[in-house]
C-alpha cells in the first residue's frame, strides 16, 4: 500500500516542486494540497492521510497550531514540518506540538524521501543541520545543569562500534548528510547508509537523532 500524503504550504510553486519529487516515488501518493492550517484540518478529515507535510509559517493557522490539533484528534497521523528556520526554538516548538519530523526547505530530494519513509514507519527525522544545532543546545544546557561537576570524558565507543562507524557517528553529530559523510570519508553514499543502519542497530535506537543524542550523553562524540 502507498503512503498517502497531504501537502500544506502557502507557496504554490514550492508545493508544485515537492509534488513533482514525490510523484517519482511509487510508494507515495499526494492525495491533497492546501495553503494553510485550516485547510490541513479539513483535508485530513476527508482524505485520512498517513503523513502531512506542513509549512510552519502560514496565515489563519500556522503549522505548529495545526499540528497540535491534528495530532490530538488523529494520534496515528505523522506530521513533518517544513521550515526555513534552523533555530532550536522553532524546532522545539514543532516537536512539542507532536511533529515527528523537521525539514529545512533547502533540503535535497533524497532527504525529503528518506524523512517520509522514516516517519511513516514510526521513526523521527530531523534535517542534519537542525540536529547539530539541537545537540549544541543540549550540550550547553547539560553543562549549565551540571556546572561544578566533572564532565563526561570524550571517548570513542570502540567497545560497540568499529572505527569507521565511530567516524560516521561523529559526522552525524556534526550535522553532515549522507552525501556530506560520503564526501568527507571518500566512500559511496550506499556505504554510508549501511554504516548508519549498523550504528542504529548496535546502539538500539530508531533514528539518527536518537543516535546523536545518545552519543552526546555518553561522551562518544565531540560537539564543537
Amino acid at each position: 500500500m502507498s503512503t498517502k500524503i497531504v501537502l500544506i504550504d502557502d507557496h504554490v510553486l514550492f508545493r508544485e516542486g515537492i509534488r513533482r519529487i514525490l510523484d517519482f516515488e511509487d510508494d507515495f501518493e499526494v492525495v491533497a494540497e492546501g495553503g494553510d492550517g485550516e485547510n490541513a484540518m479539513s483535508l485530513v478529515a476527508v482524505y485520512k492521510p498517513d503523513v502531512v507535510l506542513m509549512d510552519i509559517n502560514m496565515e489563519r493557522m500556522n503549522g505548529v497550531e495545526a499540528t497540535k490539533e491534528l495530532v490530538e484528534k488523529y494520534p496515528e497521523l505523522k506530521v513533518i514540518i517544513l521550515s526555513i528556520h534552523d533555530d532550536e526554538n522553532y524546532v522545539t516548538h514543532a516537536l512539542k506540538s507532536g511533529a515527528q519530523g523537521y525539514l529545512l526547505k533547502d533540503m535535497d530530494s533524497e532527504s525529503l524521501v528518506n524523512a517520509i519513509k522514516i516517519v511513516s514507519d514510526g521513526g523521527a527525522y530531523l534535517h542534519p543541520k537542525v540536529t547539530h544545532n539541537l545537540v549544541k543546545e543540549f550540550k550547553r544546557m547539560s553543562e549549565e545543569e551540571h556546572k561544578g561537576f566533572q564532565q563526561v570524558e570524550y571517548r570513542k565507543p570502540l567497545h560497540l562500534l568499529t572505527r569507521r562507524e565511530c567516524e560516521v557517528l561523529q559526522l552525524l553529530a556534526d550535522g553532515k548528510s549522507n552525501r556530506g559523510i560520503s564526501e568527507a570519508l571518500f566512500i559511496s553514499e550506499k556505504t554510508v547508509k549501511n554504516h548508519v543502519s549498523n550504528i542504529l542497530q548496535k546502539m538500539n535506537v530508531n533514528d539518527r537523532t536518537q543516535a546523536v543524542v545518545t552519543a552526546i550523553k555518553n561522551g562518544w562524540v565531540e560537539v564543537l
